[in-house]
C-alpha cells in the first residue's frame, strides 16, 4: 500500500516563497525592474512589450508618464527622510518611439531639493540605440507628515535599496 495523502499521512508543507517588495505595483506589473534607488538618482528599466504598447506596437505614452511619476516619486520620498509626498505637476514631451522588444532605460536625477518643493528630471531612452523616447519634469510637495502604516513601506524600500 502507498503511504499517500489519502492514506492518513498528511500532505507534504511547502514553505510559502516570500512576496518579493513591490516599490510600485503598476509599474513593475508592466515589467519594469528598478536596478538603483538612492537619494541621487532612481534608474530602472522596462522591456518593451506586448502589454505597454499602443496598437502600433510603440511603448504607450502613459507608460513613459507613469515612469516618470514614479521615478521621481521614489526619489523624493527617499531625499526627503521617508516623507509623505504629493505630486504637484508632471510636464512630458514625448520625443521618439520606444519600440516592441526595445528596452527602455529611465533615470530620474534632482533638479531643486528644497524642504518642501522637489523636482525631479528624467528622461527615459532606448538602451541599444540611445534615442530619447520622452523628457519629463516632475514637481512634488515633499513635507507632508507620514501615517504610520508607511513605515513598513519605508523599511520594505530600505532593504530593497540597499540589494541593488
Amino acid at each position: 500500500m502507498g503511504g499517500g495523502a489519502g492514506a492518513g499521512n498528511p500532505p507534504p508543507v511547502h514553505p510559502t516563497p516570500p512576496v518579493a517588495f513591490r516599490v510600485d505595483r503598476a509599474l513593475q506589473a508592466l515589467g519594469f525592474e528598478f536596478t538603483r534607488v538612492t537619494a541621487e538618482e532612481v534608474v530602472g528599466r522596462l522591456p518593451v512589450t506586448e502589454t505597454c504598447c499602443q496598437p502600433f506596437d510603440w511603448l504607450n505614452d502613459g507608460v513613459s508618464a507613469l515612469m516618470a511619476e514614479t521615478a521621481a516619486s521614489i526619489g523624493c520620498y527617499v531625499t526627503s527622510g521617508y516623507r509623505r509626498l504629493a505630486g504637484v505637476q508632471l510636464s512630458i514631451n514625448h520625443v521618439g518611439p520606444a519600440r516592441l522588444g526595445d528596452l527602455v532605460q529611465a533615470r530620474a536625477t534632482p533638479t531643486q531639493l528644497g524642504r518642501k518643493i522637489q523636482i525631479w528630471q528624467i528622461d527615459p531612452s532606448t538602451s541599444e540605440r540611445k534615442d530619447l523616447v520622452s523628457t519629463a519634469r516632475v514637481t512634488l510637495l515633499a513635507n507632508l507628515s507620514t501615517p504610520d502604516k508607511m513605515k513598513s513601506f519605508e523599511q520594505g524600500l530600505k532593504k530593497f535599496s540597499s540589494k541593488l
